[in-house]
């Protein structure tokens, strides 16, 4: 057995907001969020091509519709069923609603947004000042996100943000109370037994088709799975394999991570299949006008970027693929012609004639934009005027929104910038106050 004395103990909560999007929906309708037969659907107008963003949990119950059902596997002439669009800037407004009541039982550095529906709680030095015992305490935050906006939350307890995290998936999910509590000394009884390693929290189908491979079945045989095999196959992935089955994390809330190479990335799932070149390409320029946009933003150049297209349907006869990522150093550059052309390029290069759904652009090696990158064969000052026209189409945008200047392109077929502006994170905002 591992010495778990040398590990840190803290009081850990790993809050989720049950059914998150359903529940405020239903809640905005005067319904229960634990008896409403409710779901948020993506382009709710358009039942074919959309996805299920969300489902309650008699929805799911009900109907086995889960957050991934396409809309046209949706009963929606069912009268059951009630049907949401995304209200995405409602929920933000929700989400920073509950954070703020969290604010109220630690520290503000000692909570971590994890997603829009998640948060983590280092509740090591505030718990007692809440009640006789940390269970005590989660159940004192579920009444009063309770009271004042009607919202269920599930928490995971922990003796570390590992632990929590399993808590919640694991066992508070699927208990009465909605709260779970795991300390290093369950692990044998409740982490080691699962077999079901591609539900794990972190282990996706791909790493767990690999370790059933090396005959790993469940979290007992990768704990007893020699470490340093896990490593020479997995690399450092190995190491962080073995460490979760023994239940080790030693990450500290209050030490936020920031990544040392950031990059700047746009995707689309195309609201239907795309099959025509210049269609495809429109949207390729729009999304690698986007990227440089918030290139200046940040008063950044890339150095490299990423062009990634995936298929509508899986191409067996000419690449037997799902879609292609290519990337390509270039000069550093945030000016939309540049980036734009590049990107349309790389896309001729690589597109095949398939049928595409999906989009992504990207660049990354960022540099400071405190230069203007010349050669000796550029047109010096066609390159300053296309810089300020760049910097002045932002600046308009910024002020006065995104379809106060907008390129003819972007009215023809097929283009979607003026319909993406109106999204936050990919779905229809709606209004917050709604």
């Amino acid at each position: 057995m591992y010495d778990y004395s040398y590990e840190p103990r803290h009081v850990i909560f790993m809050i989720d907001n049950k059914s998150f999007y359903a529940s405020v929906e239903s809640i905005e309708r005067g319904l229960n969020p634990l008896k409403s037969v409710l779901v948020v659907m993506s382009q709710a107008d358009n039942a074919g091509d959309g996805l299920v963003l969300a489902s309650s949990p008699m929805a799911k119950k009900l109907f086995n519709i889960s957050n991934v059902t396409r809309c046209s596997e949706v009963p929606v002439n069912d009268p059951r069923l009630v049907i949401a669009a995304p209200r995405m800037n409602l929920y933000i407004k929700r989400n920073l609603q509950i954070n703020e009541i969290f604010k109220t039982f630690t520290a503000e550095e000692d909570i971590q947004p994890y997603s829009i529906d998640e948060s983590i709680l280092d509740m090591t030095h505030s718990w007692h000042l809440f009640g006789e015992s940390p269970f005590e305490v989660a159940r004192k935050i579920q009444i009063e996100v309770k009271k004042e906006l009607g919202l269920y939350v599930t928490v995971g307890i922990g003796d570390n943000p590992l632990l929590a995290k399993f808590a919640l998936d694991i066992e508070a999910k699927h208990d009465y109370s909605l709260i779970g509590e795991w300390h290093y000394e369950d692990i044998p009884d409740k982490l080691w037994p699962i077999h079901n390693l591609s539900q794990l929290w972190s282990i996706g189908k791909r790493t767990a088709a690999k370790l059933e491979k090396i005959n790993i079945y469940s979290v007992y045989d990768l704990a007893h799975h020699d470490p340093y095999m896990l490593k020479q196959r997995f690399g450092i992935m190995g190491s962080q394999l073995f460490a979760l089955s023994w239940g080790i994390d030693r990450s500290v809330i209050r030490k936020k991570y920031r990544a040392k190479e950031k990059s700047y990335g746009n995707s689309q799932v195309l609201p239907k299949n795309y099959e025509k070149q210049a269609e495809i390409e429109v949207v390729i320029r729009e999304l690698a006008e986007q990227v440089a946009s918030r290139l200046r933003a940040h008063h950044k150049l890339t150095g490299c970027i990423s062009l990634g297209a995936g298929f509508a349907y899986k191409d067996k006869q000419i690449t037997n693929s799902s879609g292609f990522v290519h990337s390509m150093k270039i000069e550093p550059t945030n000016l939309n012609k540049e980036l734009a052309d590049t990107a349309i390029q790389m896309f001729r290069k690589y597109w095949q004639g398939q049928a595409i759904r999906h989009l992504y652009f990207s660049g990354d090696k960022l540099s400071d934009d405190n230069v203007l990158q010349l050669d000796l064969l550029d047109d010096k000052q066609a390159r300053v005027k296309e810089k300020q026209v760049d910097e002045t189409i932002d600046s308009i945008r910024k002020r006065f929104g995104f379809k106060s200047i907008v390129k003819t392109s972007s009215l023809s077929k097929g283009a979607t910038a003026i319909s993406r502006s109106k999204l936050v994170g990919g779905h229809n905002g709606g209004n917050a106050y709604d």
